[in-house]
């Protein structure tokens, strides 16, 4: 759907001709806390360079020698490989990382020998899709999550369609059709719109049809979620739910910036969230690797950026191929923003600042103090990954940035980032130096906080309510402020501690729903491992309000799904689910619901429906 994606493939060719030597051998392995690659060609190289990515920044131990790196992208010169003779390269993380799966060998492996590469084997990635226990018979309904009750009745109805008069029931519809279902047919429907809670339903099933009560939009499409799950399972018990979900925000997060996902599978998570009753899509497209939505106001941005690799302003980060890359138009984001209203899904932009800004400042290096003799590195590798806010230009982008994407999206929301910032950044510059005795700042983080204040009071004006994550309530002055919404995401300590000082907080600990996080620590799962290993029933079992009296300011539950190892899009689903509906269960059901979420899961699978709904 970019103005880029034509003819991209036809020009790279043109320009860096592969070499497709299909019995070039090639194959990486954990040894310890070293990764060994070894070689194979089929003929003579003169001088070759190894190319590719990983999780963190490498050392080469033996073998090779770095000669270049950005992040965790890694170049590293080989000796003249013969035909026929095998070279072992020894590589390890740097920083103390240790591999802790097939995830952190080194991703899209490719040999540069003068002009031309030549594509390496890669090595079988993505998860195994993990599969539900079998813990026997569930007296409840076949639902996740469940409803708040359940008041069976005499008699048993079989449904093969019902009349969807209602554009609620006209949407569940086109999501069933996409998915292989049918819901729309000929048992009556009743709708009837009362005074209720936003997204609570009331669901009738009796012997002549079906009643509807309900206090808008939301209310009547979960109510056809809940029916058209029902319906997948054969004949429908009579009886009446009454459900409402425990937060109104009900989230999932994803990172488009390190991996470009095609529009279709964008549509297709959104459909997933829809069936498990998630409404709030929070879309990632801007980070140090790529700012990917075309916007106009900087258009050398996102045209710089989008793709990277052989020829382009950055290498392939994180993905390690020769090209990779994609940009999303803006017919693209309103489709999909159209996509997800119809599903009673909101969709928040997030445009990341001040750090994790290396695509930013690459094209935009007046961004930066270039009197600034720091030596800070981001986690990710990162040396200089922050604009600075004493420069006059870093205000004009960034907030023309704001401007333009906050019109974009008419959910009111904009994400401004505001995490990882790199311990002492700006400590080396005289102009952020300067500003801060003006300002009365002390520290890097009194810095970040009047910088994302000083953009929220921005977003204000513009008319949308600024969110940032958890680092963004640092700062002497109060932090970002302006009735700002934060996301904790390195546990729920943060989220409390800004919870008290009165923002309103989604939670979305690392531990429990960063679903990046291998669910096993075992060798040939896949997937990060920096907070945790995340297991289905990490996932269910926490209390996101752990404290009674902030439950005002706990707002909501939101998974999060980011892409330092994702290549291809299929790589996403066995890492979303089944862990999904552990997040989709913390964000709709209510404590008082007293049902092992274990059991239902496994229940729902025996039933089929797991397997429709994530394959």
């Amino acid at each position: 759907m970019s103005s880029h994606e034509g003819c991209i493939d036809l020009i790279f060719m043109t320009l860096f001709p592969s070499l497709d030597w299909t019995d070039m051998q090639y194959e990486s392995r954990i040894a310890g806390d070293t990764i060994l690659c070894t070689f194979v060609s089929d003929r003579g190289l003169t001088a070759p360079v190894f190319c590719f990515s990983g999780m963190g920044p490498f050392e080469a131990i033996s073998g090779g020698t770095v000669i270049h790196s950005l992040g965790s992208y890694t170049e590293i010169s080989l000796p003249n490989l013969t035909v026929g003779a095998r070279h072992v390269l020894e590589i390890k993380y740097a920083g103390g990382f240790t591999p802790a799966n097939r995830a952190w060998l080194p991703l899209g492996p490719y040999l540069r020998v003068g002009e031309k590469t030549i594509t390496l084997p890669k090595p079988n990635s993505g998860c195994r899709p993990q599969r539900l226990p079998d813990l026997g018979p569930f007296e409840g309904l076949g639902l996740v999550p469940q409803p708040e009750t359940w008041l069976p009745s005499e008699g048993v109805i079989s449904i093969t369609g019902v009349v969807c008069d209602h554009p609620a029931f006209a949407a569940v519809s086109s999501l069933a059709t996409r998915k292989g279902w049918s819901f729309q047919g000929e048992i009556e429907t009743v709708f009837e719109e009362i005074d209720m809670p936003e997204d609570a339903y009331e669901l009738t099933i009796s012997e002549i049809g079906l009643k509807v009560r309900a206090g808008g939009y939301g209310g009547f499409f979960y109510a056809g979620i809940t029916l058209l799950t029902l319906m997948q399972q054969g004949p429908l018990r009579c009886g009446t739910i009454k459900d409402a979900p425990r937060f109104g925000w009900r989230g999932q997060h994803l990172d488009t910036a390190r991996h470009y996902y095609a529009p279709e599978t964008i549509l297709e998570l959104l459909d997933l969230m829809a069936l498990l009753k998630l409404n709030r899509f929070h879309w990632h497209f801007a980070d140090d690797e790529a700012f990917r939505l075309e916007i106009e106001c900087v258009p050398e941005l996102w045209q710089k950026t989008a793709f990277c690799g052989e020829g382009h302003l950055l290498p392939a980060l994180f993905s390690g191929a020769i090209e990779a890359g994609g940009s999303y138009s803006k017919e693209t984001a309103r489709a999909i923003v159209a996509h997800a209203k119809a599903l009673n899904i909101e969709v928040m932009p997030e445009i990341e600042v001040p750090a994790h800004a290396v695509a930013l400042t690459h094209v935009f290096p007046d961004l930066r103090d270039p009197a600034d003799n720091g030596a800070e590195v981001s986690v990710q590798g990162y040396k200089g990954n922050a604009v600075n806010p004493a420069i006059a230009r870093t205000w004009d982008v960034l907030e023309a940035i704001a401007a333009e994407v906050g019109a974009l999206f008419p959910f009111g929301h904009l994400h401004l980032g505001g995490d990882e910032l790199p311990e002492g950044t700006w400590m080396g510059s005289p102009m952020a130096r300067a500003l801060m005795e003006r300002e009365g700042l002390e520290t890097t983080d009194d810095l970040q906080g009047w910088t994302m204040a000083k953009l929220a009071a921005k977003v204000v004006e513009n008319g949308q309510r600024p969110c940032g994550w958890e680092e963004s309530a640092r700062g002497n002055q109060g932090g970002m402020g302006h009735n700002a919404i934060l996301f904790s995401w390195t546990g729920q300590g943060p989220g409390l501690e800004a919870a008290r000082q009165g923002y309103d907080v989604v939670m979305t600990p690392a531990q429990h729903v960063y679903l990046d996080m291998a669910h096993t620590d075992d060798v040939d799962d896949w997937g990060a491992n920096w907070a945790a290993y995340v297991s289905l029933a990490d996932t269910i079992n926490w209390e996101p309000v752990s404290d009674p009296a902030l439950t005002d300011r706990i707002i909501g539950v939101q998974g999060a799904f980011w892409s330092e190892f994702t290549t291809e899009d299929s790589q996403m689903w066995p890492m979303l689910m089944p862990r999904l509906l552990g997040v989709s269960i913390k964000a709709w059901q209510s404590n008082e619901v007293a049902v092992d979420a274990l059991t239902q899961l496994a229940r729902l699978y025996q039933h089929g429906l797991g397997k429709q709904i994530w394959t």
